[in-house]
């Protein structure tokens, strides 16, 4: 063993998914592990990455035209504005302050706000006092409630033996673009570590971890790291791993790491080429339904289940 010890601290998976994580994973390893060379990647200003949505297909876009092809080309036209809720918001400030460290954190967002002279504490976050303050500093503001929230997810994250590794080293929001499917598309990528087995790894924040794997689907996850996998296929010709990291947004804060298998993500990168075929039908005879259109039936398949399917048209 030339000295590295054999005993594994942990295992992670299952059967052709295991890994074992040593002792000296976590320090300098005896022997370079193969790594993969990032220099396709692209870094350019989120404002710069979003401006180009209009000529490049991102994930999110794709998700709207699987659910609705209307719905995508509203958004796309700017009749549907984005959603910029102060959970996105807090979501995005989880991922600078994770992902891209604590100086680059200070430098986009700013923490506390106005005294009120009268009581010696800040004025509410609903307060004309607040709002003034909030739009003199030319930044997203948090409150220091939030701040402290942020400070507990990270913690939580770097507790995490798994996440800690697959953060240890990379490219934090690294752009990539390149023709996938015959379409120019591109993606802002959360995390990519180039050491051979880490590969992809975005993060997610959540209420409540036990769901996660239902939020997983449900939010469509799986087509979106099946995107952002084929784009890094298209540009560099290597198909990396791909993890998701999942921390609480809520006590005990916990975080959870999943390697998405290669099957499931070759499942979801048919049905996204196939989506994307269906894309440049609509787009070349103009049509934009609703996947609505049909009569559907709800039927009883059992006690406990139900299905619903259209009928032809009337």
């Amino acid at each position: 063993m030339s000295g590295r010890d054999s005993t594994p601290l942990v295992r992670l998976g299952q059967g052709e998914y295991t890994r074992e994580l040593r002792p000296a994973d976590l320090g300098v390893a005896e022997h370079p592990a193969h790594e993969v060379d990032l220099s396709f990647l692209i870094t350019e200003p989120a404002a710069v990455y979003h401006a180009n949505r209009k000529d490049h297909l991102s994930s999110h876009a794709l998700a709207d035209f699987r659910r609705c092809p209307k719905l995508y080309r509203r958004k796309q036209l700017g009749l549907i504005p984005e959603r910029d809720s102060s959970a996105y918001a807090l979501g995005r400030a989880a991922h600078v302050l994770i992902l891209e460290g604590r100086e680059r954190f200070e430098a986009e967002f700013a923490v506390g706000g106005p005294i009120n002279p009268k009581t010696g504490q800040p004025f509410g976050v609903q307060t004309k006092a607040f709002a003034e303050w909030a739009s003199s500093v030319g930044k997203p503001v948090l409150s220091d409630s939030d701040a402290a929230l942020l400070e507990q997810m990270r913690a939580g994250v770097h507790d995490h033996v798994f996440a800690r590794e697959l953060l240890r080293s990379g490219v934090a929001e690294g752009v990539v673009r390149a023709e996938y499917g015959g379409v120019p598309c591109q993606a802002r990528i959360d995390w990519i570590n180039p050491v051979d087995g880490r590969g992809i790894v975005d993060l997610k924040t959540c209420s409540d971890l036990d769901e996660f794997e239902r939020d997983l689907h449900r939010y469509g996850y799986v087509h979106q790291m099946a995107f952002y996998r084929e784009l890094v296929v298209e540009a560099c010709g290597v198909e990396l791993e791909v993890h998701l990291v999942a921390i609480e947004k809520r006590e005990p804060y916990r975080c959870g790491v999943w390697q998405l298998s290669r099957r499931l993500l070759d499942r979801a990168a048919d049905e996204n080429v196939a989506a994307i075929d269906e894309l440049k039908r609509c787009r070349e005879h103009d049509i934009w339904k609703t996947r609505f259109e049909s009569l559907r039936l709800i039927d009883i398949d059992s006690p406990s289940t139900s299905s619903t399917r259209p009928q032809e048209n009337a």
